[in-house]
């Protein structure tokens, strides 16, 4: 019975949130900020899935300027964990099948998120240039996924480079966001579902690795986030054991 009433208010808000946010973007079409704003209407979601979301950022997260945001990607309910911690004028690197999802799809483009054809090496590769150039114009940061793919409790997979080339291409920093596990974690037919943790880290400083390479950075940053990762899943569960929520 849970079940069927969480798939139904998952449903109807979503089709709805994204209709509205349809209609509102036709006003000022692929603004930056509407990102932000509905990634975090979604993100609401997390308390009809018996989720308790913590998020964690440092104080001066609100004035950070261009930067690119890198995150680990576990399954479909980053949609409602990490979404809830993206930061205005930010938008995210998705692949162009997204666009054919009924309504979700539309709203996805309108809002100014990128679209890339992973499987055109060339397009993709120009995807890069396209960031360095949106980087020159305006006040705008990227949220990318560098494992490719989601994880699907296979731990924090090896990182592809695109994100690292362009954030050393445009000399802006790399912030990693790390979401605590939720794979197998969420049972719908559960009332409570537990606690998820959602930390940004401080900012990469990218220009200490312009004379190196781009995949010593991507190491780095997948050492660091690893570490999180590790830190933030043990304490998730001794609060979960010991009931401090």
């Amino acid at each position: 019975m849970l079940l069927i009433l969480r798939a139904i208010i998952v449903i109807v808000y979503s089709i709805l949130v994204s209709i509205v946010g349809c209609i509102w973007c036709l006003f000022s079409p692929r603004n930056p900020r509407h990102v932000a704003t509905f990634g975090h209407l979604l993100g609401r979601l997390s308390t009809v899935f018996g989720l308790k979301v913590e998020l964690r950022k440092p104080a001066e997260a609100a004035h950070y300027g261009n930067a690119i945001y890198i995150a680990n990607h576990q399954n479909n309910y980053d949609m409602i964990t990490a979404a809830k911690i993206v930061q205005p004028t930010t938008v995210t690197v998705g692949k162009k099948s997204l666009l054919w999802i009924p309504f979700f799809g539309q709203l996805y483009w309108l809002t100014g998120n990128l679209l890339i054809d992973r499987d055109n090496r060339s397009k993709a590769h120009g995807t890069i240039g396209e960031l360095v150039e949106q980087f020159n114009k305006k006040r705008i940061s990227f949220w990318m996924f560098p494992e490719g793919t989601r994880s699907r409790g296979r731990g924090l997979l090896p990182f592809k480079t695109g994100a690292f080339h362009a954030a050393v291409a445009a000399g802006v920093p790399i912030i990693p966001i790390v979401v605590s596990n939720t794979h197998d974690k969420i049972k719908l037919n559960r009332w409570n579902n537990g606690l998820v943790i959602v930390e940004m880290l401080p900012p990469v400083d990218t220009s200490q690795f312009a004379t190196t390479s781009v995949r010593k950075l991507a190491t780095h940053c997948r050492e660091l986030m690893s570490t999180k990762l590790e830190e933030l899943n043990a304490e998730v569960a001794e609060r979960e054991k010991n009931g401090k929520l």
